[in-house]
């Protein structure tokens, strides 16, 4: 059985987990938690997650299958801030680099590949931007740091 947890099933919450043979985490870490410039405490509030899933020694492997930031493909803003391409890179370094700290996290799938239309409503303007291409499927930069991880991945 596989189990997609979103960011409610919190590890000490949790009532199916030891079901599962696969975990499937859905987390925005530093976008609906935590984003703009609390990106540094979305790490940290990752981590403890993280570390509370390590301390339960599931030995099961753990796939992230959302995890993503909605991004307009034409914005670039130095410092970086929501919305940006710039933050877009930051929050999936970020990912990444707390990925790899779990030998569990067995997987990635960032949410989405491309943008896409949704209903209207406050908030998105004219779609989900969470995508690493735009609507036309031209690469926004996020495209080139994925390409880079997977090519580095063994």
């Amino acid at each position: 059985m596989t189990g997609a947890f979103e960011k409610n099933s919190q590890p000490e919450l949790c009532k199916c987990y030891q079901l599962c043979d696969f975990i499937c985490l859905n987390r925005y870490y530093g976008w609906y938690i935590k984003g703009g410039p609390e990106l540094v405490d979305a790490r940290e509030a990752f981590l403890i997650e993280m570390n509370k899933w390590k301390d339960k020694n599931l030995n099961i492997p753990f796939v992230f299958t959302e995890f993503g930031t909605d991004t307009m493909a034409a914005e670039h803003k130095l410092p970086s801030i929501m919305w940006s391409q710039e933050y877009q890179n930051e929050y999936l370094d970020m990912n990444f680099e707390i990925f790899d700290q779990y030998d569990f996290v067995q997987g990635e799938l960032v949410w989405n590949f491309a943008d896409f239309q949704t209903t209207e409503g406050i908030m998105r303007v004219n779609g989900n931007k969470k995508g690493i291409f735009n609507r036309v499927r031209q690469p926004k930069s996020a495209a080139f740091v994925l390409k880079k991880r997977w090519e580095s991945l063994d």
